[in-house]
């Protein structure tokens, strides 16, 4: 008995001992300043660490690393000791004793450490994990989350194990209230939800952010990032995201920004303001970009919204900088230099000089990117090319997935003096059969293209594209007459365009929109309608639908959505049997949401119902003010060129829309300046087939006195030609009559609108503008219906006293009118109005 308890006690003083001796050994680890004393403790203490120690020990090394700046870091250092590798034996002996929260910390650490997905301890810690969660051992959701964001960071995009935390996420959702772990969850995760789920996620997000007065931007971050992850730009948490990293601006740093602005980027978002705030945070921090990481991020993010000084700083650092940049990177200066419309010679020479040495890095998707940047951006590196068409025939020899052989089909067609081997139409028509619309309209391209340039140069070349063509065509007609879900119709459409579509599919498709008519839905009225105004195509059935989905779900589709259903309506210039509903319940829920836009696009939203011939005076009110204006030209100096112009533009057109059609709103024409600078830079209108009409008119009026070519009109409408008929329809002569006209370059100006009173045509005369409308004034279906600008125009010509003859170039160059004879007859009858 005494033996016994000796044997007891020693026992429990050796315990005691070594709890105190472990807990010493604890507070060592949790105080160490750098990761040699870390390293230091293990070796001396390698035969006392418990699961806890090697955890924790793990844990701090990335704490340490984590308090540097990037830059500082030394990841390489710590993996390559020899005591982390003793740490890593270690924990994968003891990973089945490790808690929970212990081994899904021990894992997040390694991999926030640089260690490869598959060396043996990342391997063994999922293994467990995965384990655990079989045996229904439910984590904590802040160490889910953390569990989840490894496996993410892994790539274990589609494995069951992620569809098994999905499925404790969708138990377990009502729970959730932090909104981290919630965005940490939803961008782990999305790769294996249903649409149904995806929607309760975005709903929990949208709550949670409603409910929380104070967000870190990373959270907002997280959520743009599922966004783009599920391929949805959901308008309410973009917009709640944006206002998130608008009062952070001044934690944002460069990273920050330069990833928000590439989410914005493949989400189709933007926001002015955002853009505003940070190119002002970025030209700041131009002078602290000393490595190409930085700069590259630096130069994608500011480089299309910087003025030009800042702009040209930036081109003379990135060709200083070019031999130091990543393969990566060089995409990224490439990338951002086609959307500045960058023409810099110095640096595009710098750029392709480092090329060659990245070239064989670079996979078959970035290849095709690059090879599209240097087409556009003019490169004539016939050598580079040369190369890139080398590799680009390498993949596209062992390319399996069609998606990436149409890819290298397309930018094969760009390259210069590109001759067509055999194999390449042997491999076009392999994949034909497993295309979707969009691959197939790439190949249809570049096959057109090539025969049309004679590339293609061996026996029987022409027979052998037509038989592919064929083949194609047939293909396309048998994808669509499968297709039963409009949804995933739109979703295959959204890229397909050009002379193959238009000639071969476009009347298939639209028979295909209208038999799946009862498939629309509030939910994709926007990609119709986007579809639609992209084909031009004006079928009333689909548009009737399109009405009364539209107000049936109003208060369920964005603002923003709304606009451009309105967009569709105006630009092709179709009124639905209940027409005018349809554009009150639009307004109505537009005008009681105006803050959900920005004030660029309430110029468009104005100019695009003033086309339709609404005039809400909410709007008109809105824009036509002092404060308005000037908030729209602070952020015009941020918008691309491209938009910066369509809203200058708009905002023209809607002004003299008002000053025509609203004189009760008394705003004043205040665009003279802006109109006398477009029509100064432009080039010379008179083409030949003006002149050629110009001298039938000559001959049927009796003089090149009676009419004039190339006309502006009060408000700077342009008109192709202009001759006054009196009471009799009897022509009166420029110079004789002294008719109100100045000559401005060629083109022939009226004198101003208030000018037109003390200047009044004879008793009883009438000024006549003879348009010719081609191919772009009409809807592309077979009633070739007048588009909204045309119909406008029309109607503020015949506001300023002219009768609008409209010659459409369909009936101009029909058989009918195929004689000098039967084109003078034809005038003549529109000219005096004959029927």
């Amino acid at each position: 008995m005494l033996c016994l308890k000796q044997v007891c006690l020693f026992t429990l003083r050796h315990y005691q001992a070594r709890t105190l001796c472990s807990d010493l050994l604890l507070r060592q680890i949790n105080s160490c300043t750098h990761e040699d004393e870390v390293f230091s403790l293990v070796g001396r203490n390698k035969d006392r660490l418990s699961e806890k120690h090697v955890g924790i020990a793990l844990n701090m090394l990335w704490q340490l690393q984590k308090k540097r700046p990037l830059l500082l870091r030394t990841s390489d250092y710590v993996r390559n000791h020899s005591q982390f590798l003793t740490l890593c034996i270690l924990a994968e002996n003891k990973v089945e004793h490790m808690e929970d929260e212990v081994i899904v910390d021990t894992l997040y650490s390694i991999l926030r450490l640089s260690v490869e997905d598959h060396v043996p301890l990342a391997e063994v810690l999922v293994t467990e994990a995965w384990k655990r969660l079989e045996r229904q051992v439910l984590l904590s959701l802040p160490a889910l989350s953390k569990f989840a964001l490894c496996l993410y960071k892994q790539h274990r995009h589609f494995s069951p194990i992620i569809g098994q935390v999905a499925h404790i996420v969708d138990v377990k959702l009502d729970s959730i209230q932090d909104i981290r772990i919630l965005s940490v969850l939803m961008i782990s995760i999305s790769d294996v939800i249903s649409e149904s789920f995806r929607d309760r996620l975005l709903h929990k997000a949208e709550q949670l952010l409603e409910e929380k007065d104070e967000v870190h931007f990373n959270y907002a971050r997280r959520i743009l990032q599922f966004l783009q992850n599920v391929k949805l730009r959901y308008h309410p948490l973009l917009e709640k995201c944006n206002r998130i990293f608008l009062k952070s601006a001044s934690h944002l740093d460069i990273h920050s920004i330069s990833h928000i602005f590439g989410l914005y980027e493949q989400l189709g978002f933007d926001n002015a303001e955002f853009r505003l705030i940070a190119k002002q945070l970025l030209t700041e921090t131009i002078d602290d970009c000393y490595d190409p990481e930085t700069f590259a991020k630096l130069f994608f993010a500011l480089g299309p919204i910087a003025g030009s000084k800042v702009r040209e700083r930036l081109l003379v650092t990135a060709a200083h900088m070019a031999e130091e940049f990543s393969n990566h990177q060089v995409l990224v200066i490439l990338k951002t230099m086609q959307k500045m419309k960058c023409r810099n010679s110095h640096l595009l020479k710098k750029m392709t000089s480092v090329l060659h040495k990245h070239l064989d890095s670079y996979h078959v998707l970035q290849l095709v990117k690059l090879t599209q940047y240097l087409v556009v951006l003019h490169c004539h590196n016939l050598e580079l090319f040369a190369k890139l068409r080398m590799l680009l025939l390498g993949f596209l020899k062992s390319s399996v997935i069609p998606a990436d052989t149409a890819a290298i089909l397309r930018v094969l067609a760009m390259l210069p003096s590109f001759q067509v081997e055999e194999m390449i139409i042997d491999k076009a028509a392999a994949v034909l059969p497993q295309c979707r619309l969009h691959h197939l309209n790439c190949i249809a391209t570049a096959l057109v293209k090539w025969n049309h340039h004679g590339q293609l140069h061996w026996q029987n070349s022409s027979e052998l594209c037509a038989k592919l063509l064929q083949k194609l065509n047939d293909c396309g007609f048998q994808r669509l007459q499968k297709a039963n879900n409009l949804n995933l119709l739109l979703e295959e459409l959204t890229h397909v365009n050009g002379e193959w579509f238009e000639e071969i599919l476009h009347e298939e498709v639209m028979a295909m929109c209208q038999r799946l008519i009862d498939q629309i839905t509030w939910a994709n009225v926007l990609p119709l309608s986007f579809f639609l105004i992209k084909t031009s195509y004006r079928c009333p059935a689909l548009f009737d639908r399109i009405a009364s989905v539209t107000v049936e779900n109003i208060d369920k589709i964005h603002p923003s959505e709304i606009y451009f259903i309105l967009f569709l309506f105006s630009a092709l210039n179709y009124d639905s049997p209940d027409s005018e509903e349809f554009f009150k319940s639009c307004i109505q829920h537009l005008t009681s949401n105006f803050s959900c836009f920005e004030t660029y696009h309430l110029v468009l939203l104005g100019h695009v119902l003033a086309v339709a011939g609404y005039f809400p005076p909410v709007l008109i009110t809105t824009i036509f003010n002092v404060s308005f204006l000037s908030k729209l030209d602070a952020q015009l100096k941020v918008l691309p060129d491209t938009l910066k112009q369509r809203v200058h533009s708009s905002l023209m057109k809607l002004n003299r829309a008002v000053c025509l059609e609203c004189p009760e709103f008394h705003i004043p024409w205040f665009h003279e300046p802006y109109c006398q600078r477009v029509f100064h830079k432009s080039t010379s209108r008179v083409n030949p087939l003006r002149q050629h009409i110009h001298r039938m008119l000559t001959e049927i009026l009796g003089g090149s006195h009676y009419s004039r070519i190339s006309v502006l009109t009060p408000y700077y409408y342009e008109i192709d030609f202009e001759c006054v008929l009196d009471v009799n329809n009897k022509p009166l002569s420029y110079m004789a009559q002294n008719i109100p006209l100045d000559g401005v370059g060629g083109i022939h100006l009226r004198h101003g609108i208030k000018d037109e009173g003390k200047k009044a045509l004879p008793p009883g005369a009438q000024r006549i503008a003879l348009e010719f409308l081609h191919s772009k004034a009409f809807s592309k279906d077979f009633s070739r219906h007048l588009k909204g600008e045309p119909a406008v125009k029309k109607r503020h010509l015949e506001m300023l006293g002219y009768r609008v003859v409209q010659i459409p170039h369909f009936e101009w160059n029909s058989m009918v009118l195929s004689t000098k004879g039967e084109q003078l007859e034809y005038l003549r009858q529109q000219l005096y109005g004959i029927q």
